[in-house]
């Protein structure tokens, strides 16, 4: 079995050497996705403005941040993963605009497919993921 990369946060795990591997692409693509969602732009070296920085959002006022955060998604996948086509990025899906105004509570939602890999796949996170 091929290993791609490993699982993060860091594990033990014994079964491919010292530390938890992923195996699939299907894997490693989310996994990539999540980090650059949830990188601040600065925080990684060398590349000043890799990351969207959902984390600055979570006290910003909801309903007029979404455009913002729905493009700077948009702008970081372009740039950083070329590869993924369709995204569609929902926030608390399942809720109406009221619920945008009144909560503050962010959950997104997105949906994206690798046509390379023929990779359809979901990725949701919710507010224990960005903290």
């Amino acid at each position: 079995m091929s290993v791609i990369g490993p699982r993060l946060p860091l594990m033990k795990d014994e079964t491919f050497g010292h530390y938890s591997l992923i195996t699939k692409f299907k894997e490693e693509v989310r996994q990539n996705l999540k980090n650059l969602l949830l990188t601040s732009p600065g925080e990684r070296m060398m590349i000043p403005d890799f990351g969207v920085g959902l984390r600055r959002f979570l006290f910003e006022p909801r309903h007029q941040n979404i455009p913002a955060i729905r493009q700077k998604i948009d702008s970081q996948v372009r740039k950083y993963m070329p590869f993924i086509r369709n995204l569609k990025v929902q926030f608390d899906a399942g809720t109406g605009p009221d619920f945008l105004d009144s909560s503050n509570i962010l959950s997104i939602t997105i949906v994206y497919d690798v046509p390379g890999l023929n990779l359809v796949n979901t990725l949701t996170l919710n507010k224990e993921d960005v903290r």
